[in-house]
């Protein structure tokens, strides 16, 4: 030992000599029993569309080709000029190397342990829950950097993690460095280790100290896995769980295969929560009659951007209220009026409730009078509270779902409540702490939770190559965060996005507000490439890129799902395990982000406000109003948002009064952000604000979060 120690203190170059201790370290901690696997040089990333500037990291292209892609085997080069048309560049491994290319044929590159300056561009957004319900966030990245992005805004914070990572099979279904990994490959269980093993180091930081990790796998590397989170999360309680996902059997050489794998990690206090459902017994899929942990009484204004009175006008009609204002007693005719301030307010002396939206506007309810007065007389609606600041009442009502459970006499109405809406409660709720095999008809992949739904929400067969069955998902997240009603849940292999359409279900389900963060990047699969590349195309066509699985699979699917509606606008068929319509959709909203490399010094003169603004979004809560570029006013407070910037610190006092005002009236901010270089200034201004509400000083925050973050991986 002490031998190999002098010849290392011997390196002459410091950095090389550092480099070398650090992997040496490494080696000797793991020189006992358990995991022992080459940690293979650190990936790399290639990002074609990165403007080449001096002291980037390049690869240069093969010659003749037009896929930015598609470089040599020279290795990595550092550019050291960079002109017009030409950048001259030297070898990294060889720095006596020198090289003078045309300028657009080198490519930048990032290896994993290069800091990141990352931010997001919104490329669509689904918008059916209510106006301040947060949003579900999926994004187009390589999901290494994507979690080094996330931790900006969610480090400590995440609930849950369900990854259902790539399983090695050998056949080619994965890449490492660019490459893909087939059983040919002497390293390839080495390789999908370290590949792993670096994304859940950054995963384990993102979790609470309560978070539950779930990690799913099959034979391949199963043995691989369990190892290695007992290496990593030693603290941790571990647990497999086994699930049979075709129950028809998988043809091979050997015994026919009819499960996978999920292994459930419990951090801290955490511990696995009771269900509703015997995952041991093959009950039919289609059965519903799951029991229901509760009721959720859904807001009777219809929330999403579009529904204002012109979408759907006999929808707009006053509910006629008693005299309190406490409980429904009619309706009224639809307005047919131009100017919606002349609607009566009062209707024979009582209280008319309009369904007026955050913005002042007329919008409209989510039934028709009719049915209205139908739900009234059952109990099935009430007045909850009365908002002065709309000029109307805030009502409710029960969803259909839990009507029907209520008829099937799943649950039993024990009363009235003091405006007439009914007490429900669950009787001989059977709920029990799942056991560690699941065999349940609704986990088949290829069944009416799998294939078959993918399918019809993408309105073709063979859209993405053995999806997870949507319960299987759901039922792991509620043992996971089942008690948890506003979970942040991430899935950093987002595929199709089983894990958001999995959580929409199970919020409907208990009225949970939880929310997701998806990240899966935009690849395309061999055959496919293969194809494409023989019609001429390459990555950054139109045609390649509609082919990546983000744009193919990940997006139709979870816009899908939340909408009820394929790509062209018809309904999707087919319901639910709960008897309700696939095409109802969810009262949720989400928005589509691509992930983008940013220029630090630009950020740091706040010319890229506009990409890290989701970011600054994310960390106040995704919900409300965004603040996506620099306010002329020098600060920004938007009344539907929950969080302020102060751009100019010389209208601090003008911020300072707006912030604290909004604490004052019971809908504060949750976070405030101030613009400064000087952290005597930053600590004055924070003084002066309420010292409940979290602050974040900027760009300074920002650039040291990435630059600390830049090897944590690897560390």
């Amino acid at each position: 030992m002490a031998h190999i120690d002098n010849l290392i203190d011997a390196v002459s170059d410091p950095a090389l000599r550092s480099a070398l201790q650090k992997e040496y370290r490494k080696i000797a901690r793991s020189r006992q029993f358990g995991l022992v696997f080459d940690r293979h040089k650190p990936e790399s990333l290639l990002l074609p569309k990165f403007t080449v500037r001096r002291g980037d990291k390049v690869r240069v292209m093969k010659e003749g080709t037009k896929d930015r892609t598609d470089v040599d085997a020279t290795g990595v080069w550092v550019v050291v000029r960079a002109a017009e048309g030409m950048v001259k560049l030297r070898s990294k491994a060889d720095p006596s190397k020198v090289l003078e290319v045309s300028r657009d044929q080198v490519v930048v590159t990032r290896e994993f342990d290069d800091p990141i300056y990352p931010g997001l561009q919104s490329i669509g957004r689904i918008k059916r829950g209510d106006d301040d319900k947060a949003f579900h966030a999926v994004i187009n990245a390589e999901n290494y950097h994507a979690l080094a992005a996330l931790l900006y805004p969610y480090e400590g914070k995440v609930d849950a993690i369900y990854i259902d990572p790539p399983y090695n099979t050998g056949a080619r279904d994965w890449k490492y460095n660019n490459d893909y990994v087939d059983r040919n490959d002497n390293y390839r269980h080495s390789k999908w280790l370290s590949f792993m093993e670096r994304r859940l180091r950054l995963a384990k930081r993102l979790l609470t100290s309560d978070g539950v990790l779930v990690v799913t796998v099959d034979e391949n590397e199963v043995h691989h896995l369990g190892l290695l989170l007992e290496t990593m999360f030693p603290t941790a309680r571990r647990q497999m769980v086994t699930i049979c996902i075709n129950p028809s059997g998988a043809s091979g050489d050997g015994l026919s295969r009819v499960e996978e794998y999920a292994f459930f990690c419990f951090f801290g206090s955490s511990m696995p929560q009771p269900i509703d459902w015997n995952l041991m017994e093959d009950r039919a899929a289609g059965d519903a009659k799951a029991g229901k942990r509760g009721i959720r009484w859904e807001w009777l204004l219809r929330g999403g951007g579009a529904w204002y009175r012109a979408s759907r006008p006999n929808l707009c009609y006053p509910i006629v209220l008693d005299q309190a204002g406490e409980r429904i007693v009619g309706v009224g005719d639809p307005w047919e009026g131009d100017d919606e301030s002349t609607r009566p307010r009062t209707i024979d002396g009582h209280p008319a409730a309009w369904p007026v939206r955050n913005d002042g506007r007329l919008g409209i309810w989510r039934v028709d009078g009719r049915k209205l007065l139908e739900l009234t007389e059952k109990g099935y609606t009430w007045v909850s509270d009365h908002d002065p600041e709309r000029g109307t009442w805030t009502l409710r009502y029960l969803l259909a779902g839990t009507i029907a459970a209520i008829e099937r006499g799943e649950l039993v109405i024990a009363g009235r409540g003091q405006r007439g809406q009914v007490e429900v409660v669950a009787p001989n709720r059977n709920v029990s702490v799942p056991k560690t095999v699941w065999k349940s008809a609704r986990h088949t992949a290829g069944g009416a939770g799998g294939t078959q739904l993918v399918s019809a929400l993408l309105g073709r067969r063979g859209g993405f190559t053995f999806p997870k069955s949507v319960y299987a998902v759901q039922d792991a997240l509620e043992i996971a965060v089942g008690h948890k009603p506003n979970a942040l849940v991430l899935d950093f292999f987002a595929g199709t996005g089983t894990t958001l359409h999995a959580t929409c279900l199970l919020n409907r389900k208990d009225g949970g507000q939880r929310r997701t963060v998806l990240v899966t990047n935009n690849e395309v699969n061999g055959e496919t490439a293969s194809r494409l590349r023989a019609a001429g195309h390459c990555p950054g066509d139109e045609d390649w890129e509609a082919a990546g699985v983000f744009r193919s699979a990940t997006m139709p699917r979870c816009t899908g799902a939340i909408m009820g509606r394929q790509a062209d606008g018809s309904p999707v068929d087919g319901k639910y395990l709960d008897g309700r319509p696939v095409s109802e959709g969810f009262d949720e909203n989400v928005e589509f982000f691509e992930l983008t490399y940013e220029d630090p010094a630009l950020v740091s003169l706040g010319r890229k406000f506009s990409s890290i603004a989701p970011l600054l979004w994310l960390k106040a809560g995704a919900a409300g109003e965004r603040i996506d570029r620099v306010s002329p006013t020098g600060w920004s407070a938007p009344k539907s948002g929950t969080y302020g910037v102060l751009f100019d610190t010389n209208e601090w006092s003008d911020f300072v009064q707006a912030v604290n005002a909004r604490h004052d009236t019971g809908n504060p901010l949750r976070h405030a952000f101030i613009v400064t270089d000087s952290t005597a200034e930053y600590q004055q201004i924070v003084a002066k604000l309420d010292p409940s509400l979290p602050t974040t000083r900027l760009y300074s925050d920002y650039l040291r979060t990435f630059e600390v973050n830049s090897s944590g991986a690897d560390g």
